[in-house]
Parts: structure tokens; C-alpha cells; sequence
């Protein structure tokens, strides 16, 4: 149904504006005009079961909203009206085995309320629940449930839409490898994607070539990498959990990136992996219980470490108020990462705090407050919460260790307790590593995220 036009008085009326009145309030009471009597106009229709959705979305007009009661609807439906498309407990979108369950191909789409299954699977084919084309600008998709062996929600160079509070569920018999993305953004920029649950996919979301997108309290677990970022600058990540991934956040190739108040726990190999990252801010994240897996099922690698922060070839970053808790290693820093700023961070009972392999000493305070460590044997005379002797957390013995790690059993013998304590002695033995002149005695309490 089109917009109907304002009546003719109205139009009289702009004759007798007062001269105060500038364009800029006169073109935007137009465009409020324009969208008020679109609104008014647009129509509700409502499908039947089984019901051809293609050709009623065709005979649609823009601003229409279409209901879906409770039933079974044949897919794949290509969307190429601005239209707002809700169903209800029991609508199920059946895509058929093949290709993609929706293609949003309009700006301003709303989907909501949609069980979107049996999609195809051709990951070349990038076949997708939902398939957002570069044409769909301003579109929002929320309270859908997606369960099938592809892509998720595929974003496709497209700006401002929002993915809200969906859910997304992979299938856990294909190898990991095998299966799409949760929600997979491709060069996106202004994306909002917030309050998904996503689980069993290869990666929950990831982001490729884009910019200035926020991804804040998404739920992901079992699957490889939880967030998962390529090529991307200036995006937020906030208050996202991961649990029992392989990988909770990969960072990788990317700059200005800030990530808050994140989560990751029971996580396998890495907590926060950091390559090839510059300028960026984490703070207030939350690593638990990181540990390399035992066993080499879908990929894994057996032995090593758990790290509950990998940081490669990764300069010029601000590691401030996080907390890096129970894990083989706590941080491992390689591969010229040096010049980061690393302060008010809760380094507790890791079974090694810090991993260290450069040739540069690193001071790790920042205008006189350093870390809480939780095997800082120091003392504070003067009570000002500020260890009175810095913290070196590796030694040469360490390093010996790092480069014959079958010598590790000895870590804590008697001979290697000796030559520990020689080099605390006789500094001039001692290697470049990190140094916290200014450790915390007391843990800094951090916010607390997700569950």
C-alpha cells in the first residue's frame, strides 16, 4: 500500500512559516511527515502454513509487516521489499537442504521471531540461515533461532544493521571444519551485534575487513574460535563470554581494537590470543582456567601450555585491570611484543605467571602502580599497598626450561631451587625479562562478567 500525501492544508500552511524558522527544521518536519504517514498506511498481512511466502512478499509494499502463525514455510525466501516479517512459537522457515533459508536483499528489513532450519551446507557456496546482501542497509534481525550445518547469519558489505538476540546452533557431528560461522561479518561497517547465543559452529562470530562494529554480551561456546577477528580496525568488544572453546578471542591482523569487560572461561590453548595487534585497549577482561588439552581429537595438540594471554608480534597495546586466573601461563608475550603498557592486572595461581622470549627489558607499571601477583613474596613497610621491592617473574632458569621443556619435572628440585637462588644473588647472571617495580599487594577487584 503506498504512503498517502499530506492534504493540501498543510501545504498552505508552509506559505505562512515565520522567517524564523530555518530549511534544516523545515526539511527534517518533512521527512518526520513523510515516515508518520508511510507508517499509517503501511498494511499487516498475515500468511497461511505452507503458503508461497516469495509471492506475497512480491505483492508487498515497502513498510508492510507480514505475520507468520505457527507452521511450516518453504524456503529460500529472497526479501526485496522493506518489510517486517514476524513469527511466533512454532514458525519454522524450512530452506530445503539448499542454498540460504533468507536473503535480505532490501534496506530496512525487519526479521523477528523466526525458527530458520535445513539450510544448505556448501561453505564455498557461503550458504547461509540468513543471508544479508550489500543492499540491505538499516535492517535488524532479532529473536530468531537458526539451527543448520552452514553459515549462520552471513553480513555481506552491508552498514548499520543489527543482529539481536538471536540464537545460532551448528551441527555437532561435522567435523568443526566443516561447519559455518555463527555470524560471520564481511566487510561491514556500523554493525551492532549483541545478546546471541551461539554454540557448535566452527568459529561463534567472525569479523573480516570492517570497521567501527560493536559485539557486546554474546554467549559462545563449543566450537573453535569464539570471536574471531581478520583485517578489522576500530571495533568494540564488550561483555561477551566464551566457554570451552578452542580458542576464546583470536585476535589477529588487526588495530584499534577495544576490548572490555570480556570473559572466557574453561577455554582450551588460549584464552585471548593476540597476533599482528596494534593500538588496542583490554581491560577489565576475565581469563579462567586455560589449559592445553590432552588429547589430539579435531585438531587439538597434546602437551604444551594453556595460555590464558598469547600476545605475537604484537606492539603498542594497553593491557590495564584484567584478570588472568588459574591457567598453565598466565601471559606469554613472543616475537618482538614489547612496548605494551601492562598495569593493574591480577596475575593469581597461574602455574607459571608470565612467559617471556625477547632480548628487551620490560617495565610493567605505569605512573607508580604495577600488578597483582599472587606469588609476590615482598613486603610493604610503609603500607601505601605498593610491594617495596619490584617483582621479576622468569629468571635464567625459566628460560632454560622454555628451550628444554623435558626438564620441566625439575622445575621445583632441589639443584634448580639452588641455582634460582645464586641468581638472585649475583644479578649479573640475570637475563632480560619483565619487571614490575611497583607490584599491588592487594588484588584489584574487577568487574564481574557474564556467568
Amino acid at each position: 500500500m503506498q504512503s498517502q500525501l499530506p492534504p493540501a492544508s498543510f501545504f498552505m500552511s508552509l506559505m505562512v512559516l515565520p522567517k524564523t524558522f530555518k530549511m534544516s527544521q523545515f526539511l527534517l518536519a518533512m521527512v518526520a511527515l513523510f515516515f508518520v504517514s508511510a507508517d499509517i498506511s503501511a498494511a499487516k498481512l498475515t500468511a497461511s502454513p505452507g503458503q508461497s511466502l516469495q509471492t506475497m512478499i512480491a505483492g508487498a509494499d515497502d513498510g508492510d509487516e507480514i505475520f507468520l502463525p505457527a507452521g511450516h514455510y518453504a524456503g529460500p525466501i529472497n526479501i526485496s521489499r522493506s518489510v517486517h516479517i514476524r513469527g511466533q512459537v512454532g514458525t519454522v522457515i524450512d530452506g530445503g537442504g539448499v542454498s540460504h533459508g533468507l536473503i535480505i536483499a532490501a534496506p530496512r528489513v525487519i526479521i523477528e521471531g523466526l525458527a530458520i532450519i535445513n539450510w544448505g551446507h556448501n561453505l564455498t557456496q557461503q550458504d547461509a540461515g540468513i543471508l544479508v546482501l550489500n543492499t540491505a542497509s538499516d535492517s535488524v534481525i532479532k529473536n530468531n533461532q537458526l539451527t543448520g550445518p552452514g553459515f549462520g547469519i552471513w553480513l555481506d558489505s552491508v552498514q548499520r544493521v543489527q543482529v539481536i538476540n538471536n540464537k545460532v546452533h551448528g551441527d555437532p557431528q561435522l567435523r568443526s571444519q566443516d561447519r559455518g560461522n555463527g555470524i560471520h561479518l564481511f566487510n561491514v561497517r556500523d554493525v551492532l551485534v549483541q545478546a546471541n547465543t551461539v554454540s557448535h559452529t566452527r568459529d561463534g562470530i567472525y569479523i573480516d575487513n570492517s570497521s567501527h562494529c560493536l559485539l557486546k554480551d554474546n554467549q559462545i561456546s563449543d566450537l573453535r574460535y569464539g570471536i574471531h577477528y581478520m583485517y578489522a580496525y576500530d571495533n568494540r568488544i564488550e561483555g561477551n563470554v566464551t566457554r570451552n572453546t578452542r580458542t576464546g578471542y583470536a585476535l589477529m591482523q588487526s588495530k584499534r581494537l577495544t576490548v572490555i569487560a570480556n570473559r572466557s572461561i574453561e577455554d582450551d590453548n588460549y584464552g585471548i590470543l593476540m597476533n599482528n595487534i596494534t593500538g588496542s585497549l583490554l581491560r577489565h577482561n576475565r581469563v579462567e582456567h586455560i589449559r592445553q588439552p590432552v588429547n589430539q581429537q579435531q585438531g587439538q595438540i597434546s602437551g604444551g601450555d594453556g595460555k590464558a594471554i598469547f600476545v605475537y608480534n604484537s606492539q603498542f597495546n594497553q593491557f590495564l585491570d584484567n584478570r588472568f586466573v588459574s591457567s598453565d601461563i598466565g601471559i606469554h608475550l613472543t616475537a618482538g611484543s614489547e612496548d605494551n603498557v601492562v598495569a593493574g592486572n591480577a596475575f593469581i595461581n597461574n602455574r607459571q605467571q608470565v612467559k617471556y622470549v625477547a632480548t628487551r627489558a620490560q617495565e610493567w607499571s605505569k605512573n607508580g602502580r604495577g600488578n597483582y601477583w599472587s606469588n609476590y613474596l615482598g613486603w610493604d613497610l610503609n603500607d601505601d599497598g605498593i610491594g617495596d621491592t619490584a617483582f621479576e617473574p622468569n629468571d635464567a632458569m625459566d628460560r632454560l626450561l622454555w628451550r628444554y621443556p623435558a626438564a620441566r619435572p625439575l622445575m621445583h628440585s632441589p639443584s634448580v631451587l639452588s641455582l634460582r637462588w645464586a641468581q638472585r644473588q649475583f644479578p649479573v647472571f640475570r637475563p632480560q625479562g619483565v619487571k614490575d617495580s611497583a607490584p599491588l599487594m592487594v588484588e584489584p577487584i574487577t568487574p564481574q562478567v557474564g556467568t
